[in-house]
């Protein structure tokens, strides 16, 4: 091959590539792509943000309806501990507690002492498997059961996460006496308190199963309503 053949390769091989030209449409798509990304950026960030604000502002409430939150005196109350038993009380570990549960006895004109010795009972008997943390008389007087760090079998499927109340009746409706009731309050209120929960954290037994248990507040829903009303 002649010498006039390689140089015009070499010259081929050096001539520089002219750029691809890039069309009208092509450039209006690339625009609109970089527009919509832009566009998804900022809106990205919009929610980002909105989210952060939303967050922190209920955090604020939060914190300022805890400190407004006047503490709860501590109720009278006589501990009369169950003996350890696999019927009544199990000597268990309680977990975080999410919810304080009402319960009324289902056994009209007992009083508090009498229900507790039920329970205590039951290690003997194995009727059942029952108690509660608290129980609260008709005449007001309340007598802890169990310790609060340990379950009781007051909610089947909720023993491991909650409180237990029950309370004491006289009328046939199954509603409380006054004494009874402000007692319950006193004392819902300090465990609210004490575990940092709002009165929406209050059920009664009916919540949680089905069971007509209290009886009247299942009957009467605004009573129930009232009841935490006076909780706030």
């Amino acid at each position: 091959m002649s010498s006039e053949f390689y140089e015009k390769c070499e010259e081929t091989e050096e001539r520089p590539r002219s750029p691809r030209k890039i069309s009208r449409r092509e450039r209006e798509r690339r625009r609109r792509m970089r527009r919509r990304k832009a566009l998804f950026a900022r809106a990205f960030a919009m929610l980002v943000l909105a989210l952060f604000v939303t967050g922190m502002a209920f955090a604020v409430r939060q914190l300022r309806r805890r400190a407004a939150r006047k503490p709860v005196e501590k109720p009278e109350i006589t501990e009369d501990f169950l003996t350890v038993n696999p019927y009544s009380r199990p000597g268990e570990k309680l977990g975080k507690v999410k919810n304080i549960f009402v319960h009324y006895t289902a056994n009209k004109d007992t009083s508090a002492a009498n229900n507790r010795s039920y329970f205590e009972n039951l290690k003997d008997t194995h009727e059942t498997s029952a108690s509660t943390h608290f129980v609260i008389g008709i005449e007001g007087e309340i007598i802890q059961c169990l310790p609060l760090e340990e379950i009781g079998y007051g909610v089947k499927t909720r023993n491991y996460d909650s409180v237990s109340i029950e309370c004491c009746y006289t009328a046939e409706d199954g509603s409380f006496t006054e004494a009874t009731y402000e007692s319950l309050l006193h004392l819902v209120g300090w465990l609210l308190c004490e575990y940092d929960l709002e009165p929406k954290d209050v059920l009664r037994h009916y919540d949680v199963g089905g069971k007509l248990c209290p009886l009247y507040y299942v009957e009467h829903e605004d009573a129930w309503e009232a009841f935490l009303r006076d909780l706030e």
